[in-house]
């Protein structure tokens, strides 16, 4: 190290100081320091940009829609006044009007005697099959328990499953 260096410079050079033609360490270590923290700091920043859309995603679809579009055009814009906005909606609920108006408008077809059109939102998907609720188990199988205790009495009383 000591034929490189120039003749005017000082012979006891700081360790953070490279021969010429060596890999400067000291950069490539700050270099892989500063993507991480970029990439840190703008994925908490995507985080906490996302978060009115995860705290509506709970709520109606309409109330999520306008929530997420809030969200983008804070984050296209530039205006965090559309993100305090979305942050405000998602935290409250809103009530649901969508639900007794359509009762209500199939309860006057009823009367009246028209056959309801079927709701494309509450029509039954056939290419995914439906999940079972916990409830619907317990109803099945109380049936099921039924029908064996019937089926059982019917057998010791000579009944109908006896020919």
């Amino acid at each position: 190290m000591s034929e490189s260096i120039h003749p005017s410079a000082p012979h006891h050079l700081p360790p953070f100081i490279t021969a010429p033609g060596d890999t400067d360490v000291l950069m490539v270590v700050v270099g892989i320091i500063l993507i991480g923290s970029i990439l840190l700091v703008g994925n908490f920043y995507l985080h906490l940009h996302t978060l009115p859309e995860r705290m509506a995603h709970k709520s109606q679809k309409l109330q999520f829609e306008i929530v997420a579009v809030l969200g983008l055009l804070a984050l296209f814009t530039h205006n965090h006044l559309f993100w305090v906005i979305g942050l405000f909606l998602a935290m409250i609920d809103l009530p649901d009007f969508s639900t007794p108006l359509r009762r209500i408008a199939g309860s006057v077809e009823k009367m009246a005697g028209v056959a309801p059109e079927p709701d494309a939102a509450e029509a039954p998907d056939h290419t995914v099959p439906r999940a079972a609720k916990i409830s619907d188990v317990v109803k099945t199988s109380a049936a099921v328990d039924e029908i064996k205790s019937k089926i059982q009495r019917d057998l010791k009383r000579g009944g109908p499953g006896n020919a």
